[in-house]
């Protein structure tokens, strides 16, 4: 037996986390949590929210490359 698993298996995993990532991100990005943020603060002169959204931003391009990235046969 093959102890690799199936590819369709596999497949359903990558799209399960992909939409996970993707509901977890519209949570992130939705009012209640932008509004914590919403202030006059500011870091290295940049506002809160925007510096925020950023890294929000840049985590879900990060996490999403990881996930969708091809596994080299091994």
């Amino acid at each position: 037996m093959s102890s690799h698993p199936h590819p369709d298996h596999s497949e359903s995993r990558r799209g399960h986390r992909l939409l996970f990532l993707a509901v977890l991100f519209g949570v992130l990005l939705n009012f209640p949590l932008l509004a914590v943020f919403d202030h006059d603060g500011r870091v290295g002169g940049v506002p809160v929210l925007y510096l925020y959204v950023l890294l929000l931003w840049a985590l879900l391009v990060g996490l999403t490359a990881y996930l969708v990235r091809e596994r080299r046969a091994e």
